[in-house]
């Protein structure tokens, strides 16, 4: 039997703006909001992102990653949107990338798969 990864926290400074920009943003879907546990998970995906305003949060990379087919279109969307993009797509000889980041700070992978 294997574990299978269900949350992953992501520090916030107000869970419910967090999750309004995480929607109208990034085209997830809000999947639980109670009192201090409000979860977004992309469209059929199962892992959720748990916005959680426990501390003060800390800038930088998450260490979480996003898969597309297409980083250029990707990152052009981003961008249409008003996500702010830290590194645009570049091409690397492990593959392709670019890196966004909320706004509170936290920054995101998304990898052309």
């Amino acid at each position: 039997r294997m574990l299978k990864l269900g949350t992953v926290a992501v520090v916030v400074r107000d869970e419910k703006k967090a999750a309004k920009w995480y929607r109208e943003k990034l085209g997830m879907r809000l999947v639980d909001k109670w009192d201090h546990w409000h979860t977004v998970a992309t469209r059929g995906g199962d892992v959720k992102i748990h916005l959680c305003p426990d501390s003060k949060p800390e800038k930088g990379n998450t260490g979480i990653l996003f898969w597309t087919k297409d980083c250029r279109k990707e990152e052009a969307a981003l961008r249409k949107k008003g996500v702010k993009i830290t590194t645009p797509a570049t091409k690397e000889d492990w593959g392709t990338y670019l890196m966004f980041a909320d706004p509170d700070g936290n920054e995101f992978w998304v990898m052309q798969a």
